[in-house]
């Protein structure tokens, strides 16, 4: 019974990130005008982000099974999902550039 809470739990864990990245990963490309800004903000802040939220759930929650090392835990809860979440945002989602804003959030990108 121990070993299906703590896959229910780490499951919960990996679909909280995965949605994380995929949205930060949408907000980035829908916010920044740069292509490259966009990317890099990816690549550092979203870690960052799972990591605290890997702490709160696997620590403050108890969620999740023991993985034996900080190597596999960070490999399997955060550049798993982080990769899971960039490849839904680029391949399932339409480019920001197809998407049509109305006029007044185009006049507020083109101000900056």
């Amino acid at each position: 019974m121990v070993a299906v809470v703590d896959a229910v739990g780490l499951l919960a864990i990996l679909f909280v990130n995965t949605a994380l990245a995929a949205l930060l990963t949408r907000f980035f490309r829908v916010q920044l005008v740069t292509d490259w800004g966009s990317a890099i903000y990816t690549v550092l802040f979203v870690p960052v982000v799972q990591v605290v939220v890997l702490l709160v759930m696997s620590g403050l929650f108890q969620l999740g099974p023991n993985l034996g090392s900080a190597t596999v835990a960070v490999g399997l809860a955060v550049l798993l999902p982080l990769a899971l979440g960039v490849a839904f945002d680029f391949f399932w989602m339409p480019a920001p550039e197809d998407l049509d804003l109305p006029d007044r959030g185009r006049d507020r990108r083109r101000s900056l």
